[in-house]
């Protein structure tokens, strides 16, 4: 035996469907398409979302609430996550997402005031809470809103 005499397996290989070439084909006249109809037709084609004319989905469902596309996103950091971070004297977004503490790299950041802070620490972010900004001050620390 060679790599010569290999053959497939039967029944592994099906041979493809010729349209068009002829009645005793069992694929000729319609080519498999039926009889008229837009998709018997040449150069026939419909839109994926297409519903056969019936109204689509995207306008039959009922469109609730308000969006507001100036609404800005915090990225949320508590002072107790603030405090795990170890002999750190000034704290920045930067620092935030290499500790992994930020899912984004450039995005907006808020300071919660859930835990409490014994460092005295300059933390810079983009927002505080009213508790983070008394806790903070009060262990002798700085916030700088950027």
């Amino acid at each position: 035996m060679d790599l010569s005499s290999l053959k497939y397996a039967k029944g592994s290989r099906k041979a493809s469907k010729r349209v068009g070439r002829g009645d005793g084909s069992g694929h000729g006249g319609t080519s498999c398409r039926g009889h008229k109809g837009q998709r018997s037709r040449a150069g026939a084609k419909k839109r994926a979302w297409f519903e056969g004319g019936q109204m689509p989905l995207q306008r039959r469902v009922p469109k609730r609430g308000f969006v507001n596309i100036f609404r800005k996103e915090y990225q949320v950091v508590n002072l107790k996550d603030l405090e795990r971070l170890g002999d750190v004297t000034r704290i920045d977004p930067e620092l935030l997402y290499e500790k992994g503490l930020m899912r984004k790299k450039n995005g907006l950041v808020k300071i919660l005031g859930e835990g409490n802070i014994e460092k005295n620490i300059e933390i810079s972010a983009n927002a505080f809470s009213q508790t983070a900004i008394e806790k903070i001050e009060s262990a002798g620390g700085r916030i700088i809103v950027l």
